[in-house]
């Protein structure tokens, strides 16, 4: 099996091809030591890539933004192709490579759940093909509100958290804990549910302390644009 690292918007996940034999989780839980995940190629032809999102404590997701873009920039440094479709699961993701670099993908639907409440913590709960639940509030809090939220038993499959600010319309801030990871520096399919779960359309920037990512909510899909890169 082959191995190369890549990195979007801080996100750093190993690419793993060319195996014979599947990964299981005893060998990811090695191989993603120091990075957010493991993206295993299952297939991949020409302008199409089917992987496998593997968590660091070898667990499955059933989505991953910021992975998809990886994996559509992993396959166009093979064969070139500028339009790719990644599939994960039943999910697939179509990504293009834009003129300045940057990588825009059709996330979706995305599903914007009722206003809950759990000790006292009010969410949004938003699918976007994987779970997340959005806390408005500080996201300093996320060390505190992250790792209570993501195992309550109100989430019997775990969940995703972000906790945003909103800065201005249009702008937001947040910060994301990752279901099986921790926090980490950014999520796409979070920028997805922060974006959903505060604004009602239109074009949203959502700032992560590992980078910016570009949201556009139309008629209850979302497409995501943001950097893909191999940095080992």
């Amino acid at each position: 099996m082959q191995f190369s690292t890549w990195c979007a918007a801080g996100n750093t996940y190993l690419v793993a091809h060319g195996g014979e034999v599947r990964l299981d989780g005893s060998q990811v839980r090695r191989l993603a030591e120091g990075t957010d995940g493991v993206l295993e190629v299952l297939s991949a032809s020409e302008a199409a890539v089917e992987i496998v999102v593997w968590n660091p404590d070898g667990s499955q997701a059933e989505l991953s933004g910021n992975g998809t873009r990886i994996a559509a920039a992993w396959l166009a440094a093979g064969t070139g192709a500028r339009e790719i479709e990644v599939a994960v699961g039943e999910r697939r993701v179509v990504v293009r490579l834009r003129e300045d670099g940057a990588l825009e993908q059709d996330v979706g639907e995305v599903l914007v759940g009722e206003v809950g409440e759990v000790e006292g913590i009010r969410f949004i709960p938003v699918s976007v093909g994987n779970p997340h639940t959005v806390v408005v509030a500080d996201p300093a809090q996320i060390v505190h509100i992250g790792p209570l939220l993501e195992t309550n038993p109100r989430f019997p499959a775990r969940t995703n958290v972000e906790v945003v600010r909103v800065d201005r319309p249009g702008e937001v801030t947040a910060r994301v804990w990752e279901r099986g990871v921790g926090e980490t520096l950014s999520s796409g399919t979070g920028a997805v549910a922060v974006a959903a779960a505060t604004h009602d359309g239109g074009d949203v920037l959502v700032h992560f302390p590992g980078g910016d990512l570009r949201v556009r909510l139309e008629s209850g899909r979302a497409s995501l644009v943001g950097p893909a890169e191999r940095v080992g």
